[in-house]
């Protein structure tokens, strides 16, 4: 059965350009059937979402300032959330934003037993980001696209990310905890499991804010982890198992 999504985005906090790899990545966690976006469309700064707004099939909802300095489409956004929850016609919320204002409202769906996506800046605030179940950076949205047309013009060979994070000790004692936490007598984790727990750990958690497009090659380039592929009985596809090196 497939997740409904309801998406909910707040149009003075996130960039236009960034709408396509956004919907595309939105798309992988479920149905988004419900897309919203919440702003003063007064106001001279959002003409550009205008122009992508038919084209990807969402609703601009109308949300005037009433008083200066006060955020009325943060409010008008927390509301309708409230309202699309209690109609229990969606599975889970994607919350997109960089404004840690909306941290009480991922929280509050999670008690609700929903699923929550925030997607939003790197500048957005660590309260916000642990408060959802998943927090995407948009900046490595756009980054995973110009890489995949820059590694077809060189034949094959991926280019350097920009604005990528470097693997720090904490990241990997991090990893090899997680290993450590689901792994069996010998040592040997899923590498599914791995990434499942991180998330949970972690819900920025990302190997593509580390320039690696999937978690196998990301271990890989680690050398205080063994990769280890395994023939699926059930199935034609490889299982992969991870252990920390003595």
């Amino acid at each position: 059965m497939e997740t409904n999504l309801a998406v909910l985005i707040d149009g003075d906090n996130i960039p236009s350009a960034y709408i396509k790899e956004m919907m595309e990545e939105i798309a992988k966690y479920g149905n988004p059937t419900i897309k919203r976006i919440y702003g003063d469309w007064t106001k001279p700064h959002l003409v550009k979402w205008k122009n992508v707004l038919l084209e990807n099939a969402i609703n601009p909802i109308q949300q005037y300032g009433y008083t200066q300095g006060k955020n009325a489409t943060d409010s008008a956004m927390i509301i309708d959330a409230m309202d699309i929850l209690y109609s229990d016609k969606v599975d889970g919320f994607c919350l997109v934003s960089s404004d840690s204002d909306f941290t009480r409202l991922a929280t509050r769906l999670r008690e609700a037993g929903k699923n929550v996506i925030g997607i939003g800046e790197k500048k957005t605030p660590e309260p916000f980001i642990v408060a959802c179940d998943r927090f995407i950076y948009i900046e490595i949205l756009k980054n995973s696209d110009k890489d995949s047309d820059q590694s077809s013009e060189k034949g094959g060979k991926s280019s350097k990310k920009k604005n990528v994070d470097k693997i720090t000790p904490k990241v990997v004692r991090l990893i090899s905890q997680t290993i450590s936490d689901v792994a069996d007598e010998d040592g040997w984790a899923f590498l599914g499991d791995v990434g499942s727990l991180l998330q949970k750990k972690q819900p920025n958690f990302d190997s593509r804010n580390y320039g690696f497009q999937k978690l196998t090659p990301m271990i890989h380039s680690i050398d205080k982890f063994e990769i280890e592929s395994r023939t699926n009985q059930n199935s034609k596809f490889k299982l992969i198992y991870v252990r920390n090196k003595d």
